[in-house]
């Protein structure tokens, strides 16, 4: 099997992938905008469509201090968000005077067949200077042959003085499809905040 290369050096001169290699591309579906939302809900455009979607979350200022951004999905036009999740969760956090360094497993924010919402995130403060932003992505979830993965990295402020990084995957131990997601943080509203779900070519 020959190995494809690029046609030019320098990737930022690159004009023409060769033949036989294709580019994958987001399609923005929606955009949602919390203004004291409770709950944000994703409720169309999940289907066979795509393979792979994409959640980008910006700046999701919680309006309870310490707060976790969390997400559950749905099948059909049900409405309980609690299908079964199993799932692995780890994060990295450092201290803004180097005082503190943490890289560790995050028991209590895992599940093991579990139907509560999926942590996506660490505590977040709630000052004006604080926030969450990061990346959840959802494979196949139309597939009515095998479970649906999930996975997620996020980046937020901690106490005030830390900054940490949580990286989550797992699955929806389900053989039907999803077709609606819903975010919400683990106590209070979403203060404010940008999520846009992408479809990928």
């Amino acid at each position: 099997m020959a190995i494809k290369t690029a046609n030019n050096n320098s990737m930022s001169a690159i004009t023409a992938l060769p033949s036989g290699v294709s580019a994958k591309s987001m399609v923005l579906l929606s955009t949602q905008t919390a203004s004291s939302s409770a709950t944000i809900s994703f409720t169309s455009n999940i289907d066979d469509t795509y393979k792979e979607y994409i959640f980008k979350f910006y700046d999701i200022h919680p309006s309870t201090d310490v707060k976790s951004l969390s997400f559950q999905a749905d099948t059909g036009t049900n409405t309980s968000y609690n299908q079964t999740i199993t799932s692995t969760v780890f994060f990295a956090q450092h201290a803004e005077d180097d005082t503190t360094t943490t890289l560790e497993y995050s028991t209590g924010r895992d599940h093991a067949q579990a139907s509560s919402f999926q942590t996506l995130t660490i505590d977040a403060g709630n000052a004006n200077d604080e926030s969450v932003s990061g990346t959840l992505h959802l494979y196949d979830p139309s597939n009515t042959t095998f479970v649906k993965h999930f996975t997620a990295v996020s980046s937020s402020p901690t106490n005030g003085t830390h900054n940490s990084t949580m990286y989550t995957a797992g699955y929806f131990n389900t053989t039907t499809a999803l077709t609606r997601v819903q975010f919400k943080m683990d106590g209070g509203n979403i203060d404010s905040g940008t999520i846009k779900m992408y479809g990928v070519v």
